[in-house]
């Protein structure tokens, strides 16, 4: 597996990197303490999750593993706040996520959504306060569009405050709006990309068809708002080009759909979300299709 710096920051992560959301929700304490195990020893460094994530629980469940194993100055510790970015707001919640990380820095601190209602200023104000005092060291955002960015990058280099190293956008076969700007704005502004649903939220593992009902317990039947996205005729027929793919070349859809991702131009690194080990050794299987 590959290594790469993360933007003009100082950080180096690893081509794969480890999506905390199902911790402490999909799965439980003990798998997710195994889960964490086998993406360290497998070489995995970056470790992305949130305080929406399970209310908190992803956060305390990487806590108790770092904790446990000793290992977080071996890995890049990320997070995200969310809400209305009040000043108030993101200093409480970096504390609060601090608390439940059970360590006293943050290497990538993010927002996780656009706010149109605080002023630009006041978030990047709270941010490089984070980083003045040692909390957190880069600061990043997530579902951004390339005008949001860029009006965050101007308001940086106009004002001092800290400019956002990162980016996290989803990205995926279907999904590909980031190609006609973000991209090319991060290549030029040398931003790091984290990207992550590279399988569609599941679509593109070949398990959702064409006129057939959404599986029971799936992640579009519990969370079926993103079914406009992906279940549409062009998706479909990327999927039927998955299939004929995968009966030539004898991988799997999760291999062939990973591993465009991780070929793309301007991907720092891919995040991916698990349930299983298995499902580890199937993303590191793609950075080698």
């Amino acid at each position: 597996m590959e290594y790469d710096k993360l933007g003009q920051s100082d950080l180096s992560v690893s081509q794969i990197g480890m999506g905390c959301v199902t911790f402490g929700r999909e799965v439980d304490q003990k798998m997710s303490l195994s889960i964490l195990d086998h993406a360290f020893e497998s070489g995995i460094t970056l470790f992305d999750t949130a305080e929406a994530y399970g209310q908190g629980a992803s956060e305390s469940v990487l806590g108790d593993w770092m904790a446990s194993g000793g290992v977080r100055d071996q890995i890049v510790l990320a997070t995200k706040v969310t809400g209305t970015l009040t000043r108030e707001r993101i200093i409480s919640s970096a504390d609060a996520s601090l608390k439940r990380l059970r360590t006293d820095r943050i290497d990538l601190f993010q927002t996780h959504i656009w706010d149109k209602r605080t002023p630009m200023e006041e978030i990047l104000s709270a941010l490089t306060q984070l980083v003045d005092q040692g909390k957190v060291r880069h600061i990043g955002c997530s579902n951004y569009s390339s005008d949001q960015l860029s009006a965050a990058l101007a308001l940086s280099t106009d004002t001092g405050l800290c400019r956002m190293a990162v980016v996290q956008p989803p990205y995926n076969l279907v999904q590909r709006d980031i190609e006609a700007d973000l991209l090319p704005l991060c290549s030029s502004e040398s931003i790091g990309v984290i990207s992550y649903s590279p399988l569609a939220a599941g679509f593109l593992t070949g398990k959702y068809r064409r006129g057939l009902a959404v599986p029971k317990g799936s992640r579009f039947d519990v969370i079926p708002g993103h079914q406009h996205i992906y279940f549409t005729e062009r998706g479909y027929q990327i999927l039927e080009q998955l299939d004929e793919d995968s009966r030539k070349t004898g991988l799997s859809h999760v291999q062939l759909a990973l591993s465009w991702v991780l070929k793309q131009p301007g991907i720092t690194s891919v995040l991916v979300g698990v349930r299983n080990k298995a499902q580890i050794d199937q993303a590191l299987a793609a950075c080698d299709s």
